[in-house]
């Protein structure tokens, strides 16, 4: 893809952006052991780079954020980092550590509406860094709030300016010096207070002989604090399925199954309605929004996808409240394809704007979609994630498993896509033209174990589309290597670096990091 937005493809590749990567494991955060048992509070529920790839934010449904911090590039400058990463590729071993932990969130409950509402963290989103400190948003179904993270010093007195010639008279108070007993954090000396008098004998006429005073402060060490900057609340009717930061720093958009909603992050107690699909008469509608981003670089528009498949371009210039779309991206229905559960695996659990916002990149339960923003006549590129599962589409309707929502995400490059499956599974598709890259992934120690090549020759589709390319198709049971799926483990969240080649997959309550 063309970085810079002259074109869907660049017009050369190199060999290593069309072979297949070869993944390795990097770190595993919150493994577990054989037989233990996993509490539902630890599930990973959301994950997300920030946009120098230097911090990750992990979110659960026990309502905590965790934050983790890349430490194999700490010992240059970012100055320096960057100029090397334009001469050679970095092949050193990505490498992060836990940083911090914060409760975010806790279960409420709605009176009004005799509803609880979960802790769970449903999308963690970072904001512009200022002055070292670290912010982001996260939110539930109702509520959002805007966290700063900042390192704060703790100082203690080690010294006051006491001779240690001089005392007080008659031993009402006990000579002070330097050399005492260590002092306590706020100042406070650990030694026998000053009683309260009980005559005027315990006072020397003289008064006291000095003033005592801290004279050296030092700082002993650093601890992180989490600070709920502001909380929006009360603004959404129904569940809040995403959050999105502006490009322009100051405002965001949330948004719910029926409407979209525009916030200033320097107000918490308003917020606009810019989307509102919610019909007059409730039995009238027809789909719901599932996923909504703005834009990576025009502040002025977004997209949101809905439960038919389709993906609208808003254009905020055109008016206030944009009940009509500048673009529809939908694909046409083959004649006679039709059945019961057509709409259901046709709603777009996620899109993501390609970093050059040039294309968008949408997961429905059975493919991987590609988008051209200036081509809304289909998407450029499908790629079949779970086409040997339409022959237990009934079953899965049955277990709910066909309700799903995995997420996607693309590579900062915008060569290859990525999302997850059942049996703690990933796959990366190359996107690139002419690329045949198509891998499938386990979430453990060895990603290799189940890797799947799938044909290297793509078939073509959509006559009026040269560039449409539909790979991966096995209508078999299982995977290509004969392995039943399990579908009670999933891997629903996963996030690509913004400018190297690393993943970082939850599977269950453990955090995978890879590398390629």
């Amino acid at each position: 893809m063309n970085v810079g937005g002259e074109g869907l493809l660049a017009p050369a590749r190199s060999a290593a952006d069309l072979s297949p990567l070869e993944w390795k494991f990097s770190q595993v955060f919150g493994e577990r052991t054989a037989g233990e048992e996993v509490q539902e509070v630890d599930i990973i529920s959301a994950i997300e780079f920030d946009r120098t790839g230097d911090h990750l934010a992990t979110g659960d449904r026990g309502g905590r954020v965790v934050l983790f911090e890349r430490t194999d590039t700490k010992d240059h400058g970012g100055h320096r980092r960057d100029l090397e990463r334009m001469d050679y590729s970095i092949s050193r071993h990505p490498e992060f550590r836990y940083k911090t932990e914060f409760q975010s969130h806790e279960p409420e409950f709605d009176y009004l509406k005799s509803l609880e509402i979960e802790e769970k963290i449903n999308k963690i989103r970072w904001c512009q860094t200022a002055n070292g400190a670290l912010f982001l948003l996260s939110t539930n179904d109702k509520t959002i709030k805007f966290w700063k993270i900042q390192e704060k010093k703790v100082k203690k007195v080690c010294e006051m300016n006491v001779d240690a010639s001089k005392s007080v008279e008659n031993g009402a108070v006990g000579s002070l010096s330097a050399s005492s007993k260590p002092s306590l954090a706020n100042g406070v000396c650990k030694e026998r207070p000053i009683s309260s008098p009980s005559n005027d004998n315990l006072i020397p006429s003289g008064g006291l002989p000095s003033l005592h005073l801290p004279v050296v402060v030092t700082s002993h060490e650093t601890s992180l604090m989490a600070r709920c900057r502001r909380v929006y609340a009360h603004a959404h009717d129904y569940h809040i399925n995403s959050i999105s930061n502006n490009s322009d720093g100051e405002t965001f958009i949330s948004a719910d199954d029926l409407r979209i909603n525009l916030w200033n992050l320097e107000i918490s107690n308003q917020s606009f309605n810019i989307v509102d699909v919610k019909p007059t008469n409730m039995e009238d509608l027809t789909e719901v929004i599932t996923s909504a981003e703005f834009h990576p670089t025009h502040c002025n528009m977004l997209a949101y996808s809905s439960s038919r498949g389709s993906i609208r371009l808003i254009d905020l210039r055109q008016s206030a409240l944009c009940d009509t779309h500048s673009k529809l991206f939908e694909e046409r229905e083959v004649p006679g394809s039709r059945s019961f559960f057509t709409e259901i695996i046709a709603s777009i659990s996620d899109i993501k704007f390609a970093k050059n916002g040039r294309q968008i990149l949408s997961r429905d339960y059975m493919t991987l979609k590609l988008w051209d923003i200036n081509m809304d006549s289909g998407p450029v590129a499908t790629f079949q994630v779970h086409e040997y599962l339409r022959p237990k589409l009934c079953d899965l309707y049955e277990n709910d498993s066909i309700f799903d929502k995995f997420e996607c995400c693309l590579s900062g490059d915008g060569h290859r896509v990525a999302t997850g499956s059942y049996s703690n599974q990933f796959r990366v598709f190359g996107c690139s033209e002419g690329s045949t890259e198509a891998t499938t992934l386990e979430a453990s120690k060895n990603p290799m174990r189940r890797q799947v090549q799938t044909p290297s020759r793509p078939s073509r589709s959509l006559g009026n589309l040269p560039r449409v390319l539909r790979r991966g198709a096995d209508n078999s049971g299982a995977d290509a290597n004969g392995n039943s799926f399990d579908f009670t483990t999933k891997l629903l969240h996963l996030a690509w670096h913004p400018t190297e080649n690393s993943l970082a997959c939850a599977a269950s309550n453990s955090l995978y990091m890879y590398y390629a």
